[in-house]
């Protein structure tokens, strides 16, 4: 009985040694949450914010709600918290106030993220249509565009530092679009990443331990 203990405390060992779990974990290390989401957040932070400063280089007399590189910076410091999150959970102790904090500080700018996001699409969005439909004439060292080329008191838009008119109808507007289509996929890692800490917030309770006593309550 001893022999056939020992082996199979051998075989439970192989077993555990090979199990799955452990090859998956060092497989799928990168898409541990937050680590997938952050990674996502923090590279379209700094592609929104490189668009928005060259936004600038065609022109410095845009406003700051033409070139949203405030909304790639503050997602630049949600990812960074959530950088923080992965190695806090990674912590033995999982209860500690510091994972606590960071939780809530990661589900709050995640929130404030996607609102952000979302009125940089509105702006960028308002000023592709604007733009694409321009008439513009060049100045001295400037480029004077109007909405309605006919109407003689119509408002005027006058961009400082640009020679070529083309870089406002064209270049301008390929950057407003640009600027749509990150700032959508900010709002869209923002939302998985406040849906995904609200979901284990609140539903944790259906998973894991209890799931299971449920079933052999039913079969019972």
């Amino acid at each position: 009985m001893g022999k056939k203990s020992s082996s199979e405390q051998r075989d439970g060992g192989k077993r555990r040694e090979d199990s799955p779990t452990a090859d998956d974990e060092r497989k799928c290390r990168v898409c541990r949450f937050p680590l997938l989401v952050a990674l996502s957040q923090l590279l379209l932070g700094v592609a929104v914010t490189v668009v928005a400063f060259l936004m600038l280089a065609v022109s410095p007399s845009l406003l700051a709600r033409e070139t949203p590189h405030w909304a790639g910076i503050i997602l630049c410091l949600v990812a960074i918290v959530g950088f923080i999150l992965y190695c806090v959970n990674n912590r033995p102790d999982e209860r500690s106030t510091v994972q606590f904090i960071f939780k809530i500080l990661y589900f709050t700018l995640c929130v404030i993220g996607l609102v952000i996001s979302l009125l940089a699409v509105a702006f960028a969005a308002y000023h592709h249509v604007q733009t694409s439909s321009f008439s513009c004439l060049p100045s001295t060292e400037a480029c004077v565009c109007t909405l309605d080329p006919r109407d003689p008191i119509a408002r005027t838009f006058t961009y400082e530092g640009v020679r070529d008119c083309q870089d406002i109808t064209e270049t301008l507007t390929l950057y407003y679009l640009l600027q749509i289509v990150l700032n959508l996929g900010q709002a869209f890692f923002c939302a998985v990443g406040a849906f995904i800490m609200w979901k284990h917030r609140y539903q944790v309770f259906f998973s894991g331990l209890q799931i299971g006593s449920f079933q052999r309550w039913n079969k019972a």
